[in-house]
């Protein structure tokens, strides 16, 4: 491969993954990562993968969902929640995607709950971004959900999106930030998803299996070029100006 201009730990730099189950996958985002000349670290701490003491040998993180919840006992989720603070305090991006998200929230002091009506965000839902939003990067009208708990806006933070039932859709602390929607999902994905957890379109507010398919092909392109703008602009965190305009 031809030596590029760009610097060197932006296009061959590893970025941490954060898997919780055994057969997860990045899906999109790791596919949209390796595009951009990233290798993927990929651990799975539930199941006794370590997570580095310092993210030098790392360019960003990524902590993916799962079917657990910031409120869990297990030892990882604590580990993992705390670890936050390794990407935070060294100026490296880090993305919390829905339960890392969660964590995310959580490591700043803010209570993860469920909706006071039993209300869950399953399937394609409007997602509104602030002003400082839109000064990241264009938004589609909706956005791909799977989750029944939420989060307050920490302390200190800047709201970038909301949402109807679930108010906090994303905000930013620092390099760090946190989305409640799942952008990663292909279509397999959604059709595992379906399968496995059928019994989450069964809860207020869900959507049924095949509304998330219907859905899927007019407000999937919209999603996919969100990604592509939003992945930018995170991958540039932290970095002097000089660097951030080289990507």
């Amino acid at each position: 491969m031809a030596a590029s201009a760009e610097p060197a730990d932006v296009m061959t730099g590893k970025v941490l993954i954060v898997l919780h189950q055994e057969q997860s996958t990045p899906g999109r985002v790791g596919y949209a990562l390796r595009q951009r000349g990233y290798e993927l670290d990929i651990r799975r701490p539930r199941f006794g993968d370590p997570l580095p003491p310092t993210m030098a040998d790392h360019a960003a993180a990524v902590i993916f969902g799962g079917p657990q919840s910031a409120n869990d006992p297990d030892d990882f989720i604590k580990a993992e929640t705390d670890w936050i603070g390794v990407p935070l305090r060294e100026n490296k991006p880090y993305l919390g995607i829905c339960l890392g998200a969660q964590m995310l929230a959580k490591h700043l002091g803010e209570r993860v709950f469920t909706h006071p009506e039993g209300k869950a965000e399953v399937g394609y839902y409007p997602v509104r971004p602030t002003p400082a939003g839109r000064a990241l990067c264009g938004w589609p009208e909706y956005q791909y959900q799977w989750h029944r708990e939420g989060f307050d806006l920490p302390r200190g933070t800047e709201l970038l999106a909301e949402g109807d039932i679930f108010r906090t859709q994303a905000f930013r602390a620092g390099t760090g930030y946190a989305i409640q929607f799942h952008p990663e999902v292909t279509h397999a994905m959604m059709c595992r998803w379906t399968t496995r957890g059928h019994a989450r379109m069964e809860l207020p507010g869900a959507k049924r299996r095949h509304e998330h398919f219907a859905d899927r092909p007019v407000y999937d392109h919209g999603v996919r070029a969100w990604l592509s703008d939003f992945l930018v602009h995170w991958l540039s965190a932290g970095r002097p100006q000089q660097l951030a305009a080289a990507e």
